[in-house]
């Protein structure tokens, strides 16, 4: 095998031993290179033996560097190769319950291991085989981010619709015994893995402590679109107070036998129960933060601090915050906070109706461009719209129904700004906004 060379850094250890563009990599130090796992692994020591292949022929040249640092060559793929799509059918599965006609991109289905080591996606582990497992114990690639769900093989291929989803199981058992790091996440499905399977999974999960590090429970994700899918009933209240105790119940038993709390319920979970969100203590350093686990908690934390350090501040312009409304009430909880340090601050939180995925989706990642227009639309023009990066495709500037910043502007008349959900940045538009007023 081989990867195709793109482009070599300017004066990188690469360019100084005369690697080229469009040039292929083959191997480093004997090792055939396939992917940007076996890049990074063999390209790390300090001195090298790398084997290229031009259209003159294969050569060997050699490359002194630092240790640990790049080689400085770019290849036409992130992954270097393919990347690895989802051989699962999962009755939960958020894509299958996509309305048609949407970006070719947002109906592929990732379940790629290097992914979830190198971007923190989380996999099922079924498109693993024992090859690429034993390469990842050998390369000690960790931390992993594992959907597990559930612990019953026979329920696991079931909820995965896929024969292999009971027998992977045995993937993960090996990454902790060589003592790779996990993190593992649970989505719960009323009448599926709930209740004492809930309760078997987490007892089952704690126990590989401490090559498993946090375990998250976040309840399934369901849209208008599920017609002919498999059955499965929303996370109500009845439901997520439930999967809480349970959570909690894991929760205790761990911390009696002397190990970290390690569950955490998700922050929809409580808005669901209509609990009051758990302090900064519950979600143990964040662990699970990039699954969005702790974020509201994280959010108010950091608000209360930079608070403190900030004198009153001049009201910037009428503002509006757009949410989705689970998120609602949190926000106007958030906007009194600032009322403290700023009396006569105007902003309006406005929740946004889902109506394109249904109304059983009300969670801000996934307020469409579009529902976004039609629900302003009926308020009057202010300075600004602010609304959270978790409702763009991560890295865009587009919603999940390919509508623009710049479309929601013009039709709007407003001004939409974007920020990270970060309890200082909330406030730093703020301040920022009354100084430029």
């Amino acid at each position: 095998m081989s990867a195709l060379i793109k482009a070599v850094e300017k004066r990188s250890p690469a360019d100084k031993a005369g690697i080229k563009a469009g040039e292929k990599l083959i191997s480093i130090n004997g090792s055939p290179i396939r992917d940007v796992l076996d890049y990074d692994f063999y390209s790390y020591d300090s001195r090298l033996t790398v084997e290229i292949q031009s259209s003159a022929g294969v050569r060997k040249v050699k490359v002194s560097k630092p240790e640990g640092s790049d080689l400085g060559m770019e290849f036409e793929t992130y992954l270097m190769d393919a990347q690895k799509g989802c051989s699962n059918k999962c009755v939960f599965c958020f894509i299958d319950q996509l309305p048609r006609g949407m970006r070719k991109t947002l109906y592929f289905k990732d379940d790629d291991a290097r992914l979830s080591f190198l971007l923190g996606n989380y996999i099922t582990l079924t498109n693993l085989s024992d090859e690429d497992a034993q390469r990842i114990i050998k390369m000690r690639i960790s931390p992993l981010n594992v959907s597990v769900h559930t612990t019953d093989p026979e329920l696991r291929t079931l909820m995965l619709g896929n024969k292999k989803g009971g027998e992977s199981l045995k993937h993960l058992y090996a990454f902790c015994k060589a003592g790779l790091k996990v993190k593992a996440q649970i989505v719960v499905c009323p009448g599926l893995n709930d209740g004492e399977q809930l309760h078997k999974t987490l007892t089952d999960l704690s126990a590989l402590y401490p090559s498993i590090e946090s375990i998250a429970v976040v309840p399934v994700g369901l849209t208008r679109y599920r017609e002919g899918l498999y059955p499965i009933e929303p996370v109500d209240k009845t439901a997520a107070n439930g999967i809480i105790d349970i959570v909690d119940r894991a929760r205790a038993s761990n911390m009696k036998a002397g190990r970290p709390a390690m569950c955490c319920a998700a922050d929809e979970l409580y808005l669901k129960a209509e609990r009051e969100l758990p302090g900064v203590d519950y979600y143990e350093g964040f662990s699970q933060l990039e699954n969005g686990v702790g974020l509201m908690t994280s959010f108010a934390d950091e608000l209360d601090l930079c608070l403190k350090m900030e004198d009153e501040f001049a009201p910037p312009e009428p503002w509006y915050i757009c949410c989705g409304l689970s998120a609602d009430s949190f926000m106007n909880k958030m906007v009194e906070k600032l009322r403290t340090k700023c009396p006569k601050l105007d902003c309006k939180v406005v929740g946004i109706p889902n109506e394109f995925f249904g109304g059983m989706v009300d969670v801000s990642g996934l307020v469409t461009g579009g529902d976004l227009i039609k629900r302003m639309q009926s308020e009057e023009k202010r300075e600004r719209i602010l609304i959270p990066d978790v409702m763009l495709r991560h890295g865009e500037t587009v919603f999940l129904d390919d509508v623009s910043i710049q479309d929601a502007e013009e039709k709007l008349g407003m001004k939409i700004e974007v920020l990270k959900v970060d309890g200082g940045e909330f406030i730093d538009a703020f301040i920022a906004g009354g100084q430029n007023g």
